[in-house]
């Protein structure tokens, strides 16, 4: 029996404009299944056990709508995750250009600029067809913080690297935060101390400033 602690459950989210092949990229992932037909998606959820860096994860992967008319919903979907994949296709400038619009709105739902996401670009395969170039989409990730790969869910080229990449972005990001934690009510005061007498030095600072105007 398969045995995994509540910690290594890892829920991740899929989003990216209509038709890039999130669904594509999703099940290729979690059944070595390539979808070759386009059905648009509403919300999906799809569960998978897999070992990464030696250690068991249970990946709650929702696969969400890119359609503009659901773009409501995407708030929710967001709060519920804890890392996010970004999907443009090699193969439209359009939803490149979108991926900002993505990043965005996962920061202000959450609040934060902290958060794991991976960008990639789908359909890798159809080099012929491509209007975005590795290098574009390498240089907007590296702008925006993220980690970057071309995928092609039709080969699977990546396509495993990409979620395993992601839960280690998790894993980094809670492992920072617990280290930041205070350990016990002296180390609480202690922080809040230092908080206290930067806020005071910041005060002082605009206090001067103020006068000084």
């Amino acid at each position: 029996m398969s045995v995994y602690k509540n910690n290594n459950l890892v829920k991740l989210c899929i989003m990216g404009d209509g038709g890039v092949g999130k669904t594509a990229v999703t099940i290729q992932f979690i059944s070595n299944h390539f979808v070759h037909y386009y059905d648009p998606t509403i919300e999906d959820s799809y569960r998978k056990q897999c070992v990464i860096d030696d250690q068991v994860y249970m990946l709650d992967v929702l696969d969400t709508a890119g359609q503009d008319e659901l773009t409501a919903m995407r708030d929710q979907w967001i709060r519920s995750c804890e890392g996010f994949i970004l999907v443009y296709s090699v193969t439209s400038r359009s939803s490149f250009d979108q991926i900002a619009f993505f990043k965005e709105q996962i920061y202000r739902v959450l609040d934060s600029e902290d958060v794991p996401i991976m960008m990639i670009g789908n359909k890798s395969d159809l080099e012929n067809e491509r209007q975005v170039t590795y290098q574009e989409g390498k240089d907007l990730a590296r702008c925006f913080g993220m980690s970057f790969m071309e995928v092609s869910a039709k080969n699977r080229s990546n396509i495993e690297e990409v979620f395993n990449e992601t839960v280690r972005c998790v894993k980094r990001r809670e492992e920072l935060q617990n280290k930041d934690k205070p350990k016990d009510r002296n180390d609480i005061k202690k922080k809040n101390s230092i908080i206290k007498k930067l806020n005071q030095k910041v005060n002082n600072t605009k206090n001067s400033i103020c006068k000084m105007m």
